[in-house]
């Protein structure tokens, strides 16, 4: 399955007196790039969001996950002031307000919108239950996130084959077009060669001005080129239909293909042709642009 690298993906349920909220959203990245922000009380269920996150699948993007934690049932939480931080905390206050002549405003409202005066204290067995309930959120939102992945990915994958199509049909204009260049091209030149040698009273050994023709005009043919480029065009359905992650191997992909259009190119002199090897090229530009969005 293609997957494209942004996705979104939101699941919020309430289980065991605990209401969660799980958003993971994704946009491109060369790397998996993860950052999981999630409510202070729970932090320490942080570190298993990665590897969460991987085991399923992902291996590329710029995740953000967001889960906030709220507490409907409070009687296993104990919430107490830090006494420690708190003296230190009004201290600070107390000199805000005595060495700048500060309003003094201080009150129970004004110092709890502090959110680190407080401690929030969970029994240590709660850790694994905790887990088992923020995670079942953190499935649902991911596998919405992962279907809005591959979603996204099919369309693009469609679109690739799309113009993958079209250029296949150019590169066949190319092919006929090239053949009678070639041919053309040995007239061409046995032309010139004789009308030189004519000039200077020069009997042509035409066996050897064939050969020579010969060698000369395989120069500007292109036959490998184009039958490199096609075996590339079966890659790049194959990748497609692999069921992996695509993204760098089409990448890498683009590149050999791009190096054989420039060849063929530079090696042909007729304009159609030319025409015809821009064409490509802003096609294949097209669908590098589009890669740059798969996983």
């Amino acid at each position: 399955m293609v997957r494209s690298m942004t996705g979104f993906g939101r699941c919020r349920e309430t289980v065991d007196g605990l209401d969660v909220t799980v958003e993971v959203r994704a946009v491109n990245s060369r790397y998996f790039d993860c950052s999981v922000k999630i409510s202070r009380a729970y932090s320490y269920l942080e570190e298993r969001i990665k590897p969460y996150l991987q085991s399923k699948g992902i291996s590329r993007g710029k995740l953000d996950v967001w889960i906030g934690v709220d507490v409907l049932d409070s009687g296993s939480v104990d919430i107490l002031p830090d006494e420690g931080y708190l003296r230190g905390y009004l201290d600070a206050l107390y000199v805000l307000r005595d060495r700048y002549g500060l309003r003094d405003d201080i009150s129970v409202m004004t110092v709890a919108r502090n959110p680190e005066v407080f401690q929030i204290k969970k029994p240590e067995e709660d850790i694994e239950r905790d887990w088992a309930i923020v995670s079942s959120v953190l499935e649902k939102a991911t596998e919405a996130f992962l279907s809005s992945r591959e979603r996204e990915g099919e369309s693009l994958a469609a679109d690739l084959r799309e113009k993958l199509e079209e250029i296949k049909g150019t590169v066949d204009e190319i092919e006929v077009l090239s053949a009678a260049d070639v041919s053309t091209y040995r007239e061409r030149l046995a032309t010139r060669i004789r009308e030189a040698l004519a000039d200077n009273q020069i009997s042509p050994d035409e066996s050897r001005l064939l050969t020579e023709c010969a060698i000369h005009a395989d120069k500007v043919a292109v036959d490998e080129e184009l039958v490199r480029l096609r075996t590339h065009f079966s890659a790049f359905e194959e990748i497609l239909a692999s069921g992996e992650p695509v993204g760098r191997k089409l990448d890498f992909l683009m590149q050999e293909m791009n190096r054989e259009i420039n060849t063929t190119g530079s090696k042909c002199n007729d304009a159609k042709i030319a025409q015809l090897v821009v064409a490509v090229k802003c096609c294949f530009e097209k669908i590098r642009e589009q890669i740059q969005n798969l996983e």
